[in-house]
């Protein structure tokens, strides 16, 4: 249901707000730039620190500036299932074409109990969901005979997979690529996991570079193997800009460089330090993007 390159924003802040200005220019000027699906509130979208009242906003403009030109997936993940059915419901009601769940963080539920979680949210939401899985911020991993299960369930119908490990990917594509739509959820890892059998990404790098994001994802599925490889790694030099520290504070670094955002965060995320900072102006200036702003 959802395949290509899909842009997990960034929440622009003003003054301690949502930019929604700056935010719907950024959401317009990635669907010019040929993205294929966007995510507003996920991580990268620092979902943790807006309050019920701004997530439920940051849905609502999402949608209507895509205007229904390319499909929404809304973050709505939490540690609490009930809160996370909520969410879910808010996203279906403001029209958002399918929900983003991350696995519940903190508490460390076992396999069962992640099961237990996406089954009861599909039944309250009947909406289509994405799973999402990054076991390096929730402290769970949900593994592919569970993966396997919420396959069967007709609303699971993807799966954003950031583990980087590229042996489960294959094992999760071996028993659910026929069900569900697996996703790569870390940029280094798209080209790969298009090889083994994925249909896409949902990418931090194509914040700052949704074309290049785009036209690689399309080279590999056009058959062009070359192609989709030289921009692989014109790629990776910004992607590795990007984690120098925690995503999203690299990334809307850049996009306030290159003038699509202010430049605002919310604690616990602070500033990136001076010298990382001037190795992602390098980086951007590498790939061109500080050249024009079209």
């Amino acid at each position: 249901m959802f395949q290509g390159a899909i842009t997990a924003l960034v929440t622009p802040f003003h003054n301690g707000c949502v930019d929604e200005d700056a935010y719907r220019r950024l959401i317009d000027w990635q669907i010019r730039q040929g993205i294929d699906g966007i995510v507003p509130c996920g991580t990268t979208g620092e979902s943790a620190t807006l309050s019920h009242e701004e997530h439920a906003r940051v849905i609502d403009i999402a949608v209507d500036e895509a205007g229904g030109r390319v499909p929404v997936i809304a973050g709505t993940g939490s540690n609490n299932t009930a809160e996370a059915i909520r969410l879910t419901r808010h996203a279906k009601e403001a029209g958002a074409d399918g929900a983003l769940l991350i696995t519940p963080y903190y508490n460390k539920p076992s396999q069962e109990g992640l099961y237990q979680h996406y089954k009861k949210v599909a039944e309250e939401s009947k909406f289509p969901l994405v799973l999402y899985n990054v076991p390096g911020r929730t402290g769970v991993n949900l593994l592919p005979a569970t993966v396997a299960r919420l396959a069967e369930i007709p609303d699971v119908v993807a799966i954003k997979e950031a583990t980087g490990d590229l042996k489960q990917v294959s094992e999760v594509i071996e028993c659910c690529a026929d069900r569900i739509s697996v996703l790569s959820g870390d940029d280094f890892t798209i080209l790969p996991l298009l090889v083994l059998g994925g249909r896409g990404v949902i990418s931090v790098v194509s914040n700052v570079l949704p074309a290049d994001t785009v036209a690689m994802v399309r080279a590999y599925t056009g058959g062009d193997l070359d192609a989709a490889r030289k921009l692989h790694y014109r790629l990776m030099p910004l992607a590795r800009a990007l984690f120098l520290e925690t995503n999203p504070v690299p990334v809307k670094t850049a996009l306030s460089m290159m003038g699509r955002i202010p430049l605002e965060l919310r604690l616990p995320l602070v500033p990136l330090q001076e010298n990382n900072r001037t190795l992602l102006q390098r980086a951007l200036a590498a790939s061109g993007v500080l050249e024009g702003k079209a």
